[in-house]
């Protein structure tokens, strides 16, 4: 006869809770937050003035309020950042503890420079409403100061999205992504593919080749862009796809809580 197994052995069975698997929501928050990180491309537009303007600093034209707004889009993207990796921490660590810690130490690190920036660039309003205009200001010292801060928020965008981006979603993200099968496995080497154009740019920028916004930066930097974007796009609306880290195994459960729980043991047949 068929006997039951006993209780210390009996498992939960796949789908036993109602509503959606925890691995899926973690997929659809962390697409969120991917996708909110490209609301910081308005806010180079917002630059403009005070990026590419000498006498912004001094009070000609306007331009405070965009550049309030494209810091607010920064703020926004920064956060979204550590999000995303903070989100999907659990899952990669299940792969490589050493390297997801890695890739959400480079979001913050890209984070906190992301805020340097933003803070050079509120500098420069204060400057202008504090001391354009007063009676005895030094143009020239004042403008000088200006451009020096408009030169560290450039700085801090080339180590920030250009090279934290590559080195952490392209490269390292891409990776973690092809060895745990949770995306495609042609989407994850696009993902390299895409980090490893970027970090050569970036490179070629910072040893004086071309300036960042040139048209071969935009091109070397676009496969990366792409792959941030559809990789959020794909976790949003797809998930993750079937993969052996997502199951609780003896090394995994209670590590972060199920994700997807082991599968129902089979019925112990014995004979009467």
């Amino acid at each position: 006869m068929t006997l039951p197994a006993p209780p210390e052995q009996a498992l939960p069975a796949p789908f036993d809770r109602p509503g959606e698997l925890p691995s899926r929501r973690l997929a659809r928050i962390a697409g969120i937050f991917m996708v909110i990180t490209f609301i910081s491309i308005p806010a180079l537009l917002l630059y403009d003035q005070v990026l590419h303007h000498t006498n912004f600093v001094l009070g000609a034209g306007g331009g405070d309020a965009s550049v309030y707004v494209g810091a607010l889009f920064e703020i926004l993207t920064l956060i979204a950042g550590i999000g995303m990796a903070v989100t999907l921490y659990p899952v990669l660590r299940r792969q490589s503890e050493s390297l997801a810690l890695g890739y959400v130490t480079v979001r913050v690190v890209e984070s906190c420079l992301i805020a340097v920036g933003i803070v050079s660039l509120l500098a420069v309003v204060t400057l202008r409403k504090d001391l354009a205009g007063l009676a005895g200001t030094d143009h020239a010292s004042l403008i000088l100061s200006g451009r020096s801060l408009v030169a560290v928020h450039d700085a801090t965008f080339l180590l920030g999205p250009a090279f934290c981006a590559a080195i952490g979603s392209g490269l390292i993200l891409g990776y973690l992504m092809l060895r745990s099968g949770l995306v495609p496995r042609r989407f994850a080497q696009f993902g390299m593919f895409g980090g490893s154009l970027a970090l050569i740019t970036a490179l070629l920028v910072l040893f004086g080749a071309y300036t960042q916004s040139s048209g071969a930066s935009f091109i070397l930097t676009l496969p990366e862009a792409v792959w941030e974007l559809s990789l959020g796009i794909y976790l949003i609306v797809k998930g993750f796809k079937p993969s052996q880290v997502l199951h609780d195994d003896g090394r995994h459960t209670g590590v972060d809580g199920p994700l997807i729980p082991v599968l129902a043991a089979p019925e112990v047949v014995a004979a009467s």
